[in-house]
């Protein structure tokens, strides 16, 4: 089947509403999809690419918490479409039509908004979250769906057994039909052909429609938490056909990679892998380009101030950006951020806006928007002093929130 064929069949349900508490600070004023990213993008960039690119393009978004920022971007960045075709991102949040709440889990987010299916009739449901990094052609896991006569696909990954206990793991035989699922479980069961590793849930899910609408409904009569990896296929597991799509096994090297960006510490690997030699997502690949917002802003701008020198190595520089006579290593710089002569940005992500005074250190931390780091001050270099304003994470990482107010280096 060709992309069309697929987008004539398949309803996109992409999953946005969660609070992303882990990422707090970052997720005090946005959602979690809506975090920037690798300077130019969002969070959620990443998974509407994947269905564009894929031929998908009737797109549910189901929004819940701190959202206006989300809904802004997506009027944006994705008012590419035409409705007159059919197509379409949308926004749904909670519509409290079957229910007065908002939604309690991923399956009650879906459960909630089944008249969308009865509008559009799909034969398959795409479930996705909008809050993961990866690029991945949805049109093969849709095929194998198709092949298998499967009620269920679930897309997995291979990782370390050390770090399945934070997924849900999948046990499958022979034939790569599901027969256990286990979130979280404290000793994950490894692959049969290789000891160190296990099959785990990324997220992605295809459902025949009647299934889904049977299962969520099930579950929604349970005492539960309404949540697919927790409740719903666990349950589809003893009397559905449920299979695994192992990107691994299936895909070629360039779609094997994905990062749950949930916590700070990963969020902050996830941006700088972008800046390695040979990066496992190469946001330079143009056959899967990556849409974004593009503001119009003049190009980056490095110049020297005196004998001091501007320089920026192993770096995202994105349009809008000043580098006055300062020095760049190592980091993702967003729109706007200025940096002052003298001053420091090694190993830091800073987000829009952002300005860095003269001489001034920023090391191994996350500035959030338009936060202004005076002159002369340091960040990152003391973590007991650090901690005195900002959060620093297990990994190390100083967050700096947005509104932050930095005393000069020389206040009392």
């Amino acid at each position: 089947m060709t992309s069309s064929d697929w987008n004539a069949t398949t309803l996109v349900m992409l999953l946005a509403g969660g609070e992303g508490e882990r990422l707090y600070p970052l997720t005090k004023k946005r959602a979690k999809p809506a975090v920037p990213f690798g300077g130019l993008y969002r969070i959620i960039d990443f998974t509407l690419s994947n269905c564009l690119n894929s031929g998908l393009k009737r797109i549910y978004v189901l929004t819940q918490h701190k959202s206006l920022s989300l809904d802004r971007h997506l009027r944006l960045a994705w008012s590419l479409l035409h409705p007159e075709l059919g197509e379409f991102v949308q926004t749904v949040p909670p519509q409290l039509q079957l229910v007065s709440r908002w939604y309690a889990g991923t399956a009650d987010a879906v459960f909630q908004n089944l008249h969308l299916l009865g509008e559009d009739h799909p034969r398959d449901v795409l479930i996705v979250s909008g809050d993961h990094v990866y690029r991945m052609d949805y049109g093969p896991l849709l095929a194998f769906h198709a092949q298998h006569g499967a009620d269920l696909t679930v897309a997995c990954t291979q990782v370390p057994c050390a770090q399945a206990t934070r997924m849900g793991v999948l046990e499958i035989d022979g034939e790569a039909r599901v027969r256990a699922f286990t979130e979280k479980p404290a000793s994950p069961v490894p692959l049969p052909y290789d000891p160190s590793r296990a099959l785990v849930n990324i997220g992605v899910y295809v459902f025949e429609t009647e299934a889904l609408v049977r299962a969520v409904i099930a579950d929604a009569k349970q005492t539960s938490r309404q949540d697919f990896g927790h409740n719903v296929i666990p349950a589809m597991v003893d009397d559905r056909r449920v299979y695994a799509f192992d990107i691994v096994e299936h895909r070629p090297p360039t779609e094997r990679y994905w990062r749950d960006v949930g916590t700070l510490d990963s969020y902050f690997e996830a941006n700088l892998e972008l800046l390695l030699p040979e990066p496992p997502l190469d946001l330079f690949e143009g056959a899967w380009p990556v849409r974004m917002h593009s503001c119009q802003h003049p190009p980056a701008l490095m110049r020297n101030v005196g004998d001091l020198e501007a320089r920026a190595a192993n770096s995202i520089i994105s349009p809008g950006c000043v580098i006055s006579g300062g020095s760049v290593l190592r980091s993702v710089l967003s729109p706007r951020v200025f940096v002052g002569a003298g001053a420091v940005v090694a190993e830091s992500i800073l987000m829009p806006g952002v300005r860095v005074g003269e001489r001034a250190l920023v090391n191994r931390a996350i500035v959030d928007e338009n936060v202004v780091i005076p002159a002369d001050a340091r960040i990152g270099c003391d973590h007991a002093d650090d901690r005195r304003q900002f959060l620093v994470t297990e990994g190390g990482v100083v967050v700096v929130p947005e509104g932050a107010l930095i005393a000069p280096s020389d206040a009392p």
